[in-house]
This record gives C-alpha cells, sequence and structure tokens, in this order.
C-alpha cells in the first residue's frame, strides 16, 4: 500500500497493510533531492555532517575517499541502546515514519536506501531497537542507529519471532548488505521517529481509550444508581468546551431507556468521580485533539539536519531534530490520560464501598469472601505509578556533545513512560469494568440500558459473575484484553 503525502494518526490507525509502497513522486523527489547534493559535493565545499565529523567535532574536514566510511562510522558509534526492547509494532511504526520523513525529499539520500527500510517493513525484518539511548535533541541518535544498522549488515533484528544477526537474515533473504553514502547514516540517525512513533501509538490507544472510559463510566454509574441530571445538555451549553460536550452527550445517549435510571432517587448529588464525567474525560478528549495536531505536523515534517534545500540551491544547518514539540506534548498527554485512571479508581472505591445497597466489595456473603477488595488495592497502586510517571521529562536537559548540544528535550524519555501510563490506565479502566459488571449482577433484576446490556452481554462471555472468591489475576487479564477492541466492535 502506498503512504499518501500527508499522514493522519486516523490513517495510521486504520493501517493494516503489511507492505508499503513509495509513490512515484516520492521516488521522484528523493532522486531529484540527491542528484543535487552529489553535484555540490563535486564543488568541494564543505557541510556539516556530509564531509565533516559530527556534533562538537563538526570542524574536522573529511577527505571525500572516506565519506562513506564516515557514515558507517557514525552509524556503528552511536548504537549505543540500552534497556528492554522496543515493541516490535513500535518499531515497525519508526520504520514507516522514517520512510516518509525521507520521502519528503530533503534528506540528500539515495532512493536505494529509502527501498531498503520499505523491504524490511514488507518482509517483517524489524531491527532490534532499544528504548534507553535518546536524548530527544539530535534526534532520536541512539534508537535509529539501531533501526539503520541492518541496512548495511549489522546489528540484530527481529525475523519470524526470532532475535537474529542482521548479516544472516539479509543472507537468507537474498539481500546484500548496502554500503551508506555521504550524508546518509546522518539522515537516518537525525530524526525524531522515535518519539514520533510512540505518539502515534500513544493516540491511536489514548482516543481507544476515552471511548471506553465513557461506556465503562456509564456503566458504573448505573451500578451505583446514579443521577442522569449531570449530563443534560443545559449544563453543558453554558460551558462549551467541546469534549465535555460530546461527553456528556454520549453518555446520557448510553444511558438512554434504561430500567436503573427509572429508579426514583435519594441522593440530591452524586460524588464528583460520577458526577464531573464530562469535565474530566472531556478535558482528556480536548488535550489528545489538541496533541494530534501536534504530532500529525511532525510526522509529515523533515526533521533530519542538515537540510538538503534543492528547490532553494542551499543546504542548511538547523535544529530540525529537537524534540521539544514532541516532549511536552507528550508529557501533557501523560497527564491527561492519567486523570481517566484517577477518575476510574475513585468509582471502583465507591462501588466496592458498601453503599446504596450495594454488600461491601461487592462480594455475596462479605465476610466469608473479601470480593473486590484488593482489585482496588491494585488499581490504587498503578494510578499511585501513574503519577510517578507524570513527572514531567521535558522539564530536564543535560549538556552533551561537549556542549555543542547544549540543551535537549528528552521527550524520548517522555514517550517512554507515556507508553506505560497507557497500559497502566486501560488496566485501571478493566478493573473499574470488572466491578461495574458485578454491581449490575447484584441489581438483578433491573436493566440497564439496551446499550450497556449488550455491553455487559459482550463481556460476560469473557469473564463471569463472581459469586464467591476465586483467583482474581485471570479475571483482571481477560477485562484488560476486552479493552483491547474498539467500543464500536462490541457494541455493533
Amino acid at each position: 500500500m502506498q503512504l499518501p503525502d500527508h499522514i493522519s494518526i486516523d490513517f495510521l490507525a486504520q493501517w493494516s497493510s503489511d507492505k508499503l509502497a513509495m509513490t512515484a513522486d516520492a521516488v521522484n523527489r528523493i532522486q531529484t533531492n540527491r542528484n543535487y547534493l552529489e553535484d555540490i559535493l563535486k564543488k568541494g565545499k564543505t557541510y556539516y555532517g556530509i564531509n565533516t565529523g559530527f556534533g562538537s567535532l563538526c570542524n574536522v574536514r573529511i577527505e571525500d575517499n572516506e565519506l562513506a566510511k564516515l557514515q558507517e562510522n557514525l552509524v556503528c558509534s552511536h548504537a549505543c541502546g540500552m534497556g528492554d526492547e522496543v515493541p516490535e509494532e513500535i518499531v515497525r511504526l519508526m520504520l514507516l515514519l522514517k520512510v516518509h520523513g525521507l520521502s519528503r525529499g530533503y534528506s540528500g539520500v539515495r532512493t536505494s536506501i529509502v527501498q531498503r527500510l520499505v523491504d524490511f517493513y514488507n518482509k517483517g525484518i524489524t531491527p532490534v531497537v532499544y528504548e534507553l539511548g535518546s536524548l530527544g535533541a539530535s534526534g532520536d541518535l541512539a534508537p535509529l542507529a539501531h533501526l539503520s544498522l541492518p541496512i548495511f549488515g549489522m546489528g540484530k533484528v527481529r525475523y519470524k519471532g526470532q532475535v537474529r544477526d542482521a548479516a544472516d537474515v539479509l543472507q537468507e533473504e537474498g539481500m546484500e548488505p548496502m554500503p551508506l553514502a555521504a550524508k546518509e547514516g546522518l539522515a537516518l540517525l537525525n530524526g525524531t521517529q522515535f518519539m514520533s512513533s510512540h505518539a502515534v501509538w500513544a493516540l491511536v490507544k489514548a482516543k481507544q481509550l476515552n471511548e471506553w472510559a465513557d461506556v465503562i463510566g456509564a456503566l458504573s454509574a448505573e451500578g451505583f444508581l446514579a443521577k442522569d441530571e449531570p449530563f443534560k445538555h443545559p449544563i453543558h451549553r453554558v460551558r462549551p468546551h467541546k469534549g465535555q460536550i460530546n461527553t456528556a452527550k454520549r453518555i446520557l445517549e448510553l444511558l438512554q431507556s434504561s430500567e436503573l435510571q427509572a429508579i426514583p432517587k435519594e441522593q440530591v448529588q452524586d460524588p464528583y468521580s460520577f458526577r464531573c464525567m464530562p469535565q474530566v474525560h472531556g478535558a482528556t478528549k480536548d488535550a489528545t485533539d489538541m496533541i494530534t495536531s501536534v504530532v500529525e505536523t511532525e510526522i509529515n515534517s523533515v526533521t533530519d539536519n542538515p537540510i538538503v534545500f534543492h528547490d532553494e540551491d542551499a543546504i542548511m544547518s538547523g535544529g530540525n531534530f529537537h524534540g521539544q514539540p514532541l516532549a511536552l506534548n507528550l508529557d501533557f498527554l501523560a497527564i491527561a490520560m492519567a486523570e481517566l485512571a484517577n477518575i476510574s479508581e475513585r468509582r471502583t472505591y465507591l462501588l466496592v464501598s458498601g453503599q446504596r445497597g450495594l454488600p461491601p466489595f461487592l462480594a455475596p456473603n462479605a465476610g466469608l469472601n473479601s470480593g473486590f477488595m484488593i482489585a482496588q488495592y491494585t488499581a490504587a497502586a498503578i494510578v499511585s505509578q501513574n503519577k510517578q510517571l507524570c513527572t514531567p521529562a521535558s522539564v530536564d536537559s543535560i549538556v552533551s556533545s561537549n556542549g555543542q548540544e547544549d540543551h535537549v528535550s528528552m521527550g524520548a524519555n517522555a514517550a517512554t513512560k507515556l507508553r506505560r501510563v497507557i497500559l497502566n490506565v486501560q488496566r485501571v479502566l478493566a478493573i473499574e469494568l470488572m466491578t461495574a459488571a458485578q454491581a449490575i449482577d447484584l441489581r438483578r433484576p433491573g436493566k440497564t440500558s439496551p446499550a450497556l446490556e449488550q455491553l455487559f452481554a459482550a463481556f460476560r462471555k469473557e469473564v463471569s459473575f463472581m459469586p464467591g472468591d476465586r483467583l482474581l489475576h485471570d479475571d483482571l487479564i481477560k477485562a484488560e484484553q476486552f479493552l483491547n477492541q474498539s467500543v464500536s466492535a462490541v457494541m455493533k
């Protein structure tokens, strides 16, 4: 499948092709740009990273017959990643986004180099990349170095479920190692594709979890016999934040025709975790939308250095690789998503608190049975960890490269901890879904709305009612996996 010239988060969320292809226009842009660079090099001028050293070694001129070696040395010396392996799905996004960035036609690389990355994607040859090593400033240097090593037969790749030497896999696939030419190592390493691939993954998951938060929150409201008044339109008409209005409308729709809503309510107001779902969930939706706009600008940009402007007849050094636009917004997204877990855990706490006719900890024969007592502990522990993970990475900077790179974004650290926050949010929502479903069962024969009954029935096919204590871990994992589906797939 060919990548369009402009890609969106929604496009990538629906991307299901195992095959990637450059358009004819992209090939032409890359080739035109490379031809210009090669003509410039013949004139003997000096350009950073093309025929000089790197970082604080930028004033060291490299001889023409050593330019290819310079680029391979760069990649090898920068492959300093450590820590856990980056998940394969995110590395494949890195490949896709690096192909897209180079296809803008301003990076000075050969078409064959970009095609080699396309071939890796299509053949399922996934470079092994490590989480730690990028400062998020001179591009994601260490992660992108590991992504690039297999081009010339170095490093490790994941292939057919196994981690193997790249050289062996290339030989098995009949692919010769491809030596790098002038500028290519730098173009491959400079760029924000480690940060941006995590951002894309996180936004796809965030939009999915935003929907789940509304649906699960509505089911919890039914289990707690909360009122629907806080979701009615006049309240939100006079404070018209888009996310707030949309959340209130969605929850009201989910509660429509509910028998439980028809039961007279004794309380004047419900706790904030129920009453303020439009305001809290809505604010997270608004943040997600804003951050989506930033990330879409980033993934459609040229983020390496120097940039080869064949159309301007210039090669310019700048700082498009600096990850600050991503770092700030990845930190913000972590905070916004963590709030969904914060408010979810409070609803779980209220459901197990023994109020409004529900047994303590939603346990039939409470005392003999502990019910969901410790499930709430687990939710509280996860929420607490999220609070620690939401300490911003972007406020930090450590000088590197002998002071040449004296301000860095730390956006890569923001990216990796954001992924942990997103996964934690899904776990907390899964715990709430389990407690909400138990509460609905305990309200029988009363029924919730047709829409929520449909959700309830789908969930009960995976996790059954708990009449007495049992090993809950297995149920928690099933509930978490249930949320990997889209809401529309469950409630179609």
